[in-house]
Formats: C-alpha cells, structure tokens, sequence
C-alpha cells in the first residue's frame, strides 16, 4: 500500500505545483521544470502520469472546478448569500479566476479543452442553472431572466471585482469600507436581477410593481 499512498501524494503535489504555475503564468508561459522542482518531483513522471503540458492544465482547471462545485453550492432561494461564498471563495482560492482567464486568453471559444470535458463542464454549469430554473418554478426567485442568464451573471459579480481588481481599486478605493459597500451593491444588484432583497426573500406580492410596470405583480 506505501508505493500506492507515495504516488497520490506526489500526484498531489504535481497538482498544487501546476495549479500555482498555471496561475503565474499561463500556458505557454509555464514551464514542467519548475513544476518538476516545486513538486519535488521527476519531469518525465509528470509526463507518465499526466501526458503533456496542455493535458495537465486541462486537469489543473477541471480540480479547480470540482473544488468550487463541492465548497460553493448553488443556493438559488438565497442568491444574495451564494454571491458572498463565490466571492469568499474567490478570495480565498484567487488562481481560480487566473486559471479561467488564461484559459480564455489561450484557448478562446474552447478549441483546447476535449469534447469529452467541454460536456463535463456543460453539465456543472447546467447543474447550476436547473437550480435556480426549480426556484423560479418554486416562486422563490422571479422570472426577470433566464436561469443561464443567472448564473453566469452572478458568477460574474462574483469574481470580476478580483480578476481586474486594478479597476476596482481605481475606482472605489481600496479600503475595507469601500469593499463592504461594493458587495453592499452587488448584492442590490442580485436582489433586484432576482426579485428577492439580496438574501433570498421573495419581493413578488400583490402590491409589488411588476415588470410590466403595472404595480399587478404579473409576468
């Protein structure tokens, strides 16, 4: 069982290595040597267990994703209090957004990631939208938008203050204040993209305006 026990935890430490190489520097820029070193392991392993380098970035950002579905689930009903776990996330673990950026940046429309893993990740974006398709058909959340609309939206709010942060602090400042009311607005936003108060609690009702500007509430 050693030899087993010995190889997942270098297979771990490649992992951990490439994650924050990937994240530094793309992948072009990145470089097996220095994931080799990090990782206190032998390139051509790498190569053994992984395949090339686009193969391992791929894998890289595919554990990333998975780490993200299971620490942030979707909480369509209370999509104010979702919004603040991705942003905590994101804070916590920020070479998530540098991976997804590169991948953008370096592969575009998706031309480098397997059919088989564009599916898998159609099917994690999915996931996420069926859950606040079952809350808009529930009546917890409106129907302003659709519910693929929704969830790239707030994934959105969630990371973009981080991934241009040079923006942000221009802008807002950089202080904690102006970091609380930032995410005080953000949170408005989804509250109103969601006809709930930011925290879950349906604003629809009788004597709410609707979107068609009556007061009825209709949609």
């Amino acid at each position: 069982m050693a030899p087993a026990r010995d190889a997942e935890a270098t297979k771990a430490r490649i992992f951990a290595a490439a994650t924050a190489e990937f994240a530094a520097h793309g992948i072009a820029g990145a470089r097996i040597d220095r994931i080799a070193r990090e990782a206190k392991a032998n390139k051509q392993l790498i190569y053994a267990y992984f395949g090339d380098k686009a193969e391992l970035f791929t894998q890289v950002v595919q554990h990333a994703m998975l780490a993200i579905a299971a620490a942030v689930p979707p909480d369509a009903e209370n999509p104010g209090d979702y919004l603040d776990r991705l942003m905590a996330y994101h804070a916590d673990h920020p070479e998530l957004l540098r991976l997804m950026l590169w991948e953008g940046l370096e592969y575009g429309g998706g031309g480098g990631v397997g059919i088989e893993r564009q599916e898998q990740r159609r099917a994690f974006y999915a996931s996420k939208a069926a859950a606040f398709g079952a809350a808009q058909e529930q009546g917890a959340i409106e129907r302003h938008l659709p519910p693929e609309h929704l969830v790239f939206i707030i994934s959105a709010l969630a990371g973009w203050p981080l991934a241009v942060s040079q923006i942000r602090k221009l802008l807002l400042g950089d202080t904690e204040e102006a970091a609380a009311r930032l995410r005080d607005s953000l949170r408005t936003a989804v509250g109103l993209l969601t006809g709930t108060d930011g925290t879950g609690t349906s604003g629809s009702g009788s004597d709410r305006t609707g979107t068609d500007g009556t007061g009825t509430g209709s949609s």
